[in-house]
């Protein structure tokens, strides 16, 4: 009997044990559960802070552009009203002169007994004679100043078209989007611990943005045949599959001397439409590398002689 009941006693107590680890380990997962939900409230709430800093960041130069513009359009309107008053002056200068020629005319008539003919002859030598050189002179100041006025209004109407374009055209002609067929894809070009996408920027010479940009990535680079080099290699490499550094070092080779080919093809094709033969390889390389670069929006290979 004594026997049965210190079996149970000691089950008792091994089953309060359990318990007890038991009420311990949730303990410790509610503990480490709420170290977690904290942490990435912090970093929730981090992101958050940034990204309002960023935004009011941009608001205060879009306010900044927008005051430097009302200043810009408030000078020059100033300088048009200027110029009207310029105008105005001068066309009263050219009234004033009239008016002197006819009471010179008339005064003439008055006292000589001349003709209307022969007094007009005679007020337009004298005219001609002393005012000549002054109104050349004040002619030819109006009409400097007009244009120096002009000249700064222009520069400043396009340097404001610049600033609002600038961001945009320096961003379209320095990347490249390349498409991916999902977003797993994006790991395995990076690589463990990044060695892939070092790889691929060490050998390309270009730079690989992979972003929060859902199934894309972007290829950054101000020359313009690095950059395509690089989309070349890259589209090779996720259509292939096997991504890896030696891999990536075997079709970035690939990919430069496709584009050796392309460019030799679009000097031959632009030899060719200016009706121009037997000219050197590396002349005809030099002419096909103008197919990537732009002047003004415009191919330049492409644009149009005037």
């Amino acid at each position: 009997m004594d026997e049965e009941k210190s079996k149970a006693d000691k089950m008792q107590r091994e089953a309060e044990a359990k318990l007890r680890e038991a009420e311990a380990k949730l303990r410790d997962a509610n503990l480490l559960v709420r170290e977690e939900l904290q942490r990435e409230r912090e970093r929730l709430e981090q992101e958050y802070r940034e990204r309002r800093e960023e935004l009011l960041r941009w608001e205060r130069r879009l306010s900044q552009r927008e005051e430097q513009i009302d200043r810009r359009m408030s000078q020059i309107e100033q300088q048009e009203q200027a110029l009207k008053r310029e105008e105005q002056r001068i066309q009263a200068m050219r009234a004033e002169v009239e008016e002197l020629h006819r009471k010179a005319q008339q005064e003439l008539e008055r006292i000589a007994e001349l003709t209307p003919e022969q007094a007009r002859q005679i007020i337009l030598s004298r005219v001609e004679e002393e005012l000549q050189s002054e109104i050349a002179r004040r002619i030819y100041e109006a009409e400097e100043q007009i244009k120096r006025e002009a000249e700064e209004r222009a520069k400043k109407i396009i340097a404001t078209a610049m600033q609002r374009c600038a961001v945009e055209v320096a961003s379209e002609m320095t990347v490249t989007t390349v498409s991916l067929p999902s977003e797993e894809m994006k790991g395995r070009i990076i690589g463990r611990e990044g060695r892939n996408i070092r790889t691929f920027e060490l050998l390309t010479g270009v730079d690989l943005i992979v972003d929060d940009t859902p199934e894309a990535v972007v290829i950054s680079c101000f020359d313009p045949i690095r950059r395509e080099t690089a989309r070349l290699a890259l589209e090779m490499l996720i259509a292939d599959g096997r991504i890896h550094p030696a891999r990536i070092e075997e079709v970035v080779e690939k990919a430069r001397q496709e584009m050796e080919q392309r460019i030799l093809q679009a000097g031959q094709e632009a030899a060719r439409a200016a009706g121009v033969d037997n000219l050197p390889e590396g002349l005809l390389k030099l002419l096909g590398r103008l197919k990537f670069r732009t002047s003004y929006g415009q191919n330049v290979l492409t644009i149009p002689l005037k």
